[in-house]
């Protein structure tokens, strides 16, 4: 279980993870079971992209859109028949909340009949087996995944297989899924249902689709990471005029469109996450008509998508316009107008831009002015102690950046002018060691060990020492020597005249 939840918290995005322990949180403390399901749990798993978290819940999840916008989500679409909600969560993290429900058609083409169900009522009514799982989010048996056909087994294969075989009966739009999945992963579609496939085309079923699910099928292709080939693939179906009569590739701006994704690459490596969605379907119809325009967006559950495809134009138009006026008049306000304008504004014009201007700027402000902004903080700022850890930094940093921007600073001299006024004070000098500190200090210097040199140089010294020789025998000295008296020690001349009369007189008496 929990090398699951390991897959799954590596795999997601910092706002993607957030948004599931969000919603998680909110369906806990609504009572309700609360499972990943659908296309995320595939996704984890095989290691394709995450495009989108989709939650199913034992309960209605319509009852959690208020706690939901509270924490700051957005609420897209709600669903009261499917029991169904759209939303954005915060970090612009699409996702959609289902509740677990059963399906029973009573006639092909016709809306199925739903009631509430089991979380695996809910996975035998899906369309494929690779979408037929979950994974449980509740407290107890959090990580447990539940794959009732065998996904997991499928997506190691690589291959697209139905649940059963009145699967393009009973939704025709699976007819169009089926394609989209194959021509995204590269996956063939298994050898049932591949005949099954063909012969729900041969009696032609697609007829039979109802206009809720062309507009999720128009919707999805906008967060493709590669339309045009999904659109071409669709088209080699026959699938793509059923989306619309008149939709074919010669009415898709290709250069328009490969140049909108290289250009989202480009502000992704930069830490930038536009979403390229409403774009997208502008480029993918671009060349259609206002009438065939209209009739898709009629057709898109996700209304938030459908206002910001119609506004693209304008407020690209009003960000160029601004980015002409005085507004922009220096590159530092050029920099703060695109620093604080929606990203997927900066994405549309810097594809869509005519004015010459307008595009230098924008080229600017990727390239060259982001050059700048990489050399702060600058060796200047470190020499004067103004590092990221002084409060003031960011306001100084910012402060220096916009400078260089203008041309206002251009020489080491005129940085360093500029930065010595707002320096902080240099730190103060460490106090001076007390006499109880100097004592201590002697005394375990004293106590440490010798120096490495000193050690050698006593080591050396005691290799020099020669080595004792035995002791000599003791000679007894002779009789003799033992009596021979020791010579008299000589007398000063004074005291031997004094002795002289005395001798003479002891020498008389003795006669």
């Amino acid at each position: 279980m929990a090398d699951y939840i390991y897959t799954m918290e590596i795999r997601l995005t910092p706002d993607q993870q957030r948004g599931v322990t969000l919603v998680q949180d909110i369906a806990r403390n609504a009572e309700m079971n609360i499972y990943l399901t659908g296309g995320a749990v595939r996704d984890i798993i095989s290691g394709f992209p995450i495009r989108d978290l989709d939650f199913t819940v034992q309960g209605n999840p319509l009852k959690l859109q208020k706690e939901l916008e509270r924490a700051g989500a957005v609420i897209a679409s709600a669903d009261d028949d499917l029991k169904t909600l759209s939303l954005v969560l915060p970090g612009n993290v699409r996702a959609e909340i289902s509740a677990a429900l059963t399906e029973r058609y009573e006639k092909v083409g016709k809306p199925p009949i739903v009631s509430p169900a089991t979380i695996i009522e809910d996975l035998r009514r899906r369309d494929f087996t690779v979408n037929a799982m979950a994974l449980s989010l509740n407290p107890g048996s959090r990580g447990l995944l539940m794959d009732p056909f065998n996904g997991a087994a499928d997506i190691e294969a690589k291959v697209i297989r139905i649940l059963h075989n009145y699967a393009f009966v009973e939704d025709p739009s699976r007819l169009i899924r089926a394609t989209r999945f194959a021509a995204r992963f590269h996956w063939p579609l298994e050898e049932r249902t591949q005949a099954r496939y063909q012969s729900a085309k041969e009696n032609n079923y697609i007829e039979h689709i109802n206009d809720r699910a062309i507009g999720l099928e128009i919707e999805q292709l906008a967060y493709e990471d590669d339309p045009l080939h999904i659109v071409r693939m669709l088209e080699k179906e026959e699938w793509l005029k059923v989306l619309n009569p008149h939709w074919t590739t010669a009415k898709v701006d290709t250069a328009g469109l490969a140049h909108l994704l290289k250009t989202r690459q480009q502000m992704n490596e930069l830490g930038y996450t536009p979403d390229p969605a409403p774009a997208v379907l502008y480029f993918l119809t671009s060349r259609l008509g206002d009438k065939d325009i209209a009739d898709m967006r009629k057709l898109i559950p996700r209304k938030d998508l459908v206002e910001a495809w119609k506004d693209l134009e304008d407020n690209a138009k009003d960000l160029a316009k601004r980015l002409m006026g005085k507004e922009a008049a220096t590159p530092s306000r050029t920099w703060k107008l695109l620093s604080e304008a929606r990203p997927e504004m900066t994405l549309f014009l810097a594809v869509t831009a005519r004015q010459q201007a307008v595009t230098q700027k924008i080229k600017n402000f990727f390239t060259k002015w982001r050059q700048v902004q990489q050399k702060i903080p600058l060796p200047e700022m470190t020499e004067l102690h103004i590092t990221p850890q002084w409060p003031q930094y960011p306001k100084v940093a910012k402060d220096v950046f916009t400078l260089l921007l203008d041309g206002k600073l251009r020489s080491r001299t005129e940085i360093l002018k500029f930065l010595k006024p707002l320096a902080p004070p240099p730190p103060p000098p460490p106090p001076p060691p007390s006499k109880r500190g100097r004592a201590a200090k002697a005394a375990l210097a004293a106590q440490a060990p010798a120096p490495k040199a000193k050690v050698e140089e006593k080591k050396k010294a005691k290799q020099d020492v020669p080595a004792p020789s035995a002791p000599l025998p003791t000679v007894k000295a002779s009789a003799p020597e033992k009596n021979r008296k020791k010579p008299a020690a000589k007398m000063p001349p004074a005291i031997k005249r004094a002795s002289k009369p005395k001798q003479k007189a002891k020498g008389k008496k003795r006669r």
